[in-house]
């Protein structure tokens, strides 16, 4: 099902919007702009998690049990791998190794940093201690909300992106998902859909004149209203485009196969019933 799934949301959201974003298509002919791919990426798959959550349902224990981080230097580890290579694409969108690909590299760096720094003093205030996966949070939350603008907005207005968004995701992952009981293990709506949005907006708001696609098309803040309204229009189509697509997806494939196991085999672990494999054998020198 993940298989069918993958190939039905290229063709039916990604290269959509794709097209219309980076290839003069429908958005692109609104004004809207995407740098590195915040619509057309991050707030795609935000929604579409965010759906395929509802529609698989909680997991087993869930609200019964706690559930922990698989692996704490891996996620950081993993962040780390992601802040490198996010100057690829952020920098690398640029189509060239020129200025303008070094200031999207720059603008991407303080995002990421100020990200990370603003989230570990909300953890700090809100409960008194800081964290590593906190961390790795914020800096990937500030990554996406720069995606968009990287090669639109200033280095100070970067700033402020990464230190704004923390906050709203913050508030999206341990307040929004609580208050409504959806199981999104990874955060991926809370982090990278609440980014998306946050990062399409505020390069409406912060696009400036001498970095703008059009010079007539420019940040809210430089005077000029209509890329933050098309912006705003672009954001509620591509949540709504996404959300219905998702849900016809993965509705049809369920008509065909189950899309969730069984909850005998859930309980006794997908490694086990899926794979007959264990992830992490215990080894007391017992084990044949």
């Amino acid at each position: 099902p993940l298989i069918i799934f993958i190939i039905f949301w290229l063709l039916l959201v990604y290269f959509p919007f794709a097209h219309m974003v980076w290839d003069e298509g429908l958005l692109a002919q609104w004004g809207t702009i995407d740098f590195a791919g915040g619509d057309v990426v991050h707030i795609t798959s935000g929604v579409s998690g965010l759906v395929l959550a509802l529609v698989l349902g909680k997991r087993r224990d869930y609200n019964r049990l706690e559930y922990r981080p698989h692996n704490v230097p891996f996620v950081f580890l993993g962040a780390g791998l992601l802040w490198f290579g996010w100057f690829g694409f952020n920098a690398g969108s640029a189509l060239a190794a020129d200025g303008l690909a070094v200031h999207a590299f720059v603008t991407t760096h303080i995002s990421a940093a100020a990200a990370m720094l603003s989230w570990l003093l909300v953890e700090k205030v809100l409960t008194g201690k800081f964290s590593l996966v906190g961390a790795s949070t914020g800096l990937v939350a500030g990554l996406v909300a720069i995606t968009p603008g990287a090669g639109f907005v200033s280095t100070w207005s970067s700033l402020l992106i990464g230190l704004c968004v923390s906050p709203v995701c913050y508030f999206a992952i341990s307040v929004l998902k609580s208050k409504f009981g959806y199981d999104d293990a990874l955060d991926a709506f809370g982090c990278h859909g609440i980014g998306g949005i946050f990062g399409g907006l505020v390069t409406g708001l912060f696009t400036t004149p001498e970095l703008a696609l059009d010079g007539n098309n420019i940040g809210l803040i430089y005077g000029n209203a209509h890329l933050f309204l098309v912006t705003i229009a672009a954001i509620i189509f591509t949540i709504v485009w996404s959300a219905v697509a998702t849900f016809v997806i993965i509705k049809v494939i369920s008509i065909f196969t189950s899309i969730r196991v069984e909850d005998r085999a859930e309980a006794i672990g997908l490694d086990d019933s899926e794979h007959e494999e264990t992830a992490y054998p215990t080894f007391m020198g017992l084990d044949s």
